[in-house]
Order: C-alpha cells, then sequence, then structure tokens
C-alpha cells in the first residue's frame, strides 16, 4: 500500500468536497429556479466534463495554468512557483473537472422543491436566505449529498487529469490511482490489486454512509 498516494489523494477529495459544497447548492439553485436566455448553454458547459475525455480536458487546462498561460504567469509572479505539477494545480483542476458531478444532483435535489412550499416561506415572514436555510435546502439535502458523495469518490478515482496536470511526483501529484498505475507498469500485482480493494471499500462505504444519513433526513422531513 503507498500511503502516502493514499493520504493525498484523500486530501484532495475532501478539499474539492469543501470547495464544492457552496458552490454547487449556489449555482444549483439558481439553475433550477432561474429562467434566462442561454440557460441551456450554461448547462452544457457545466456538463461538458462529463462527455470530454479526461486527457483532453487535461490537456487545455494545461494550456489555460501553463507557466506561459497569463493565469501561470500571474501565479509563478506570485508565489515562486508553478501551478502545473504541484498539489495547487491538482486541487485547480480537480474543482473545474467536478463542477458537473456537484452542480446537477444538487440542481435536481433544488428542482423537486415544490414552488408551493417556497412560496409558503416567503407568506410566513421568511428572509430568503431564511428561507433557503430552514426550508429549501433541507428538502434539497439528499440531492447535494449525492452530489458531493459523486464528487469524493470521482476524485478519488480521477487518471488522466491528475496525470496530466501533475503527473507522478511522490508526496505531490501522485495520487493513489497514478499509483495503482505505476504499480502495474512495475508488474507488482499485488500491490495494485491491494490499493484497488482500498479504493472500492472506501467508495462503498461513502455511498453506504450517504444513503444511511439520506434515509435518516427523509425520515425527519416526513
Amino acid at each position: 500500500m503507498d500511503w502516502t498516494a493514499l493520504s493525498l489523494s484523500l486530501r484532495l477529495a475532501g478539499w474539492t468536497v469543501a470547495i464544492l459544497l457552496p458552490v454547487s447548492i449556489v449555482a444549483g439553485r439558481w439553475l433550477a429556479y432561474r429562467q434566462f436566455r442561454g440557460k441551456g448553454l450554461v448547462e452544457a458547459v457545466v456538463m461538458l466534463p462529463l462527455v470530454l475525455p479526461p486527457t483532453v480536458f487535461g490537456f487545455y487546462l494545461l494550456l489555460a495554468f501553463g507557466r506561459n498561460s497569463p493565469i501561470g504567469a500571474f501565479w509563478q509572479a506570485a508565489f515562486g512557483h508553478q501551478l502545473v505539477f504541484t498539489f495547487e494545480g491538482l486541487l485547480v483542476a480537480s474543482v473545474i473537472f467536478n463542477l458537473s458531478f456537484a452542480i446537477q444532483p444538487a440542481q435536481r435535489g433544488f428542482e423537486a422543491v415544490p414552488v408551493e412550499v417556497r412560496e409558503a416561506a416567503a407568506c410566513c415572514g421568511m428572509s430568503p436566505l431564511r428561507g433557503v436555510w430552514r426550508v429549501e435546502l433541507p428538502l434539497a439535502w439528499p440531492g447535494v449529498m449525492t452530489a458531493m458523495v459523486l464528487t469524493f469518490a470521482h476524485t478519488l478515482g480521477e487518471f488522466g487529469i491528475i496525470l496530466m496536470m501533475g503527473g507522478s511526483i511522490p508526496g505531490e501529484t501522485k495520487t493513489i490511482a497514478i499509483s495503482i498505475y505505476d504499480r502495474v507498469q512495475g508488474f507488482d500485482m499485488a500491490g495494485a490489486g491491494i490499493m484497488s480493494a482500498t479504493l472500492v471499500a472506501i467508495s462503498l462505504f461513502t455511498i453506504a454512509a450517504t444513503y444511511m444519513l439520506s434515509a435518516r433526513v427523509g425520515r425527519r422531513l416526513s
């Protein structure tokens, strides 16, 4: 077991979820309730990571954040090192690549909240922010929770975009998926099997815990 790679993957997944949780709530609610010209195009852009091959997406991110790009040059000047092939670069790539996994389930969760419930909250004198926090979010929470689970699990298994943006630097960008690939390349099938089984166990535990929490939320609201 490559514990360093596993720890880095869990840290990357945790930070990605932490960043995308508020993004999924705000963007998901906005897309669920707002009607505007070009909404279909916005939703298509959000869904783009689902259909683009990770290596293609990673290639464009590499161009966008490389040392010769405006963003890459700014980062180099501000922090003294390049953005690509660093943990920060992996985090930026992971957040962008997981937008569709985070926003779409949250959007569906908010769309399931009846209009009458939101109108009743407003009639009771709740401010828009209080109505979101006390009424809409509890009802849409299963969708938001699903979004976070998908984001966490997908981040753990990311390979193509990680390889393009970070390479395989131990302790910095070498995630568990990259480590499994390296073990297979080195014909260490036993080590690859142990790490693969660990990822399966973590994913199953995460999904099972989510179903249990969703069931408890559902019983509390019923």
